[in-house]
């Protein structure tokens, strides 16, 4: 092979992408076309809850013009982190949609499925033989975090993708991935195991992000050589230039120059970046370094308790002008209510208000009131009291009952439910890309 041509449908399944485009980069004949589902970007409650964030209808949308035209050119889909987190729910609720799809465009096809979820068993075993490493700035892996762990994952390399395309599969629905092991993937099946190769997967996996302006979310083509690839978008209103592409590089990382990989690090120190045509960039120079190990990172969470927030506003002056100590005396006047009146310990919930605004000029500035109880109940008796004490918190100035802040909304609480907080942030070695990740095929 000397090219590898990879088409990015967008950044986000679900985020859409133009149609237009997608036609037209499908006459580009791309070698796979693949999307990113999930990330950790909206924290840890998707896993922990194993909901998506995304909307079933816009996933739907992206996925059925993804399918259909992926079948009809014989060109292999790719879709990894499904359903925002990966876990064996989101899966689930992603293949439900392909199902339908298919049921409503009579479509026939292959299909892998690899889950990406560890359980509680076999972290302990990982831990015991030594094999798991916390990541910066992370402690060792205590076996009273793994017991209170709702959801694992691993985030899978290449591998599994490489061995459901080999195995015949049209369509690979996946867990939690790497993202730039979805675009890795069939370049490395061509021979293409390089340093333009991952760079490339780095670049396309925000699909028109890497571009000089994205006017909305969009398709990226790569086309990647031996010694180079070159990204432009299909669609003509967007553009790549040098600094749009490099600047993607410090997209999500903290070293703009070593961005790890499970197999390796990919290096773009030394990587040049060139105008080749109006909207084309050619990259040349990037390396990839393989590791003597081949490491999973492994994202846990678990409960932190239950929320309740309050939206209010401020207006009075003379309040705004003394708002710390007024929310610091309001805060202790709402321990004092809450143990009197409950029995619930102050040790046993957290109560804060986030200010918005704030400035000695502000005539009005916002305040939410936080909650987080151990239980829905607590968080819900204790929100009773705070935001009611909140509302007629007196200050010296005044005398006689005074009402201090404005709710919006009826009722003032709103329940926000259970919280979920990331508590794994380590890597697993193993001696197989694979030993995490089963592959099931369906024949649709």
């Amino acid at each position: 092979m000397k090219e590898v041509r990879i088409l990015a449908a967008t950044g986000m399944l679900g985020t859409g992408f133009s149609e237009e485009s997608f036609r037209k980069a499908i006459t580009l004949k791309p070698d796979v076309i693949g999307c990113d589902a999930g990330s950790t970007d909206p924290g840890p409650y998707y896993l922990g809850a194993g909901v998506p964030m995304s909307s079933r209808e816009a996933v739907k949308r992206d996925l059925r013009l993804m399918l259909k035209l992926g079948l009809d050119s014989n060109i292999p889909v790719i879709v990894g982190s499904a359903g925002t987190a990966g876990g064996n729910p989101h899966l689930q609720w992603t293949t439900d949609i392909v199902r339908e799809i298919a049921t409503e465009e009579k479509l026939h096809f292959k299909m892998a499925i690899i889950e990406s979820e560890i359980s509680i068993e076999q972290l302990k075993y990982y831990k015991n033989k030594g094999k798991i490493k916390a990541l910066y700035p992370t402690s060792e892996l205590e076996e009273g975090t793994i017991n209170e762990t709702v959801r694992i994952v691993g985030v899978m390399g290449p591998e599994p993708y490489i061995k459901a395309i080999q195995e015949g599969a049209q369509l690979v629905i996946a867990g939690r991935s790497s993202d730039t092991a979805i675009y890795a993937a069939v370049p490395i099946i061509k021979g293409f195991n390089n340093g333009p190769t991952w760079h490339a997967a780095k670049i396309l996996e925000c699909g028109a992000g890497c571009v000089e302006q994205r006017l909305y979310p969009d398709c990226m083509m790569a086309w990647i050589k031996e010694d180079s690839f070159r990204v432009e978008p299909p669609n003509e209103e967007m553009r790549c230039t040098p600094v749009s592409v490099v600047s993607h590089s410090l997209y999500e990382n903290s070293d703009p120059y070593k961005l790890a990989e499970p197999s390796g690090l990919l290096d773009t120190t030394y990587s040049t970046y060139h105008q080749v045509s109006k909207r084309g960039v050619e990259v040349r120079n990037s390396k990839f370094h393989r590791s003597a190990s081949y490491t999973i990172k492994i994202e846990g969470v678990k409960i932190a308790g239950y929320r309740q927030i309050a939206v209010g506003c401020i207006r009075d002056p003379i309040v705004l002008k003394q708002l710390d100590s007024f929310l610091e005396v309001a805060k202790a006047s709402i321990q004092k209510k809450v143990q009197d009146s409950t029995g619930i310990d102050n040790s046993n919930y957290k109560i804060q208000f986030r200010v918005f605004g704030g400035n000695i000029k502000d005539t009005e500035v916002g305040c939410i009131i936080e909650i987080l109880g151990e239980t829905e109940e607590d968080a819900q008796s204790i929100m009773a009291i705070a935001w009611h004490t909140l509302l007629h918190q007196p200050v010296k100035e005044w005398s006689g009952l005074v009402s201090q802040i404005a709710f919006p909304y009826s009722p003032p609480n709103i329940n926000a439910g259970a919280v979920y907080q990331f508590c794994l942030n380590h890597v697993i070695e193993v001696d197989d890309p694979l030993e995490l990740f089963s592959i099931s095929y369906l024949e649709i």
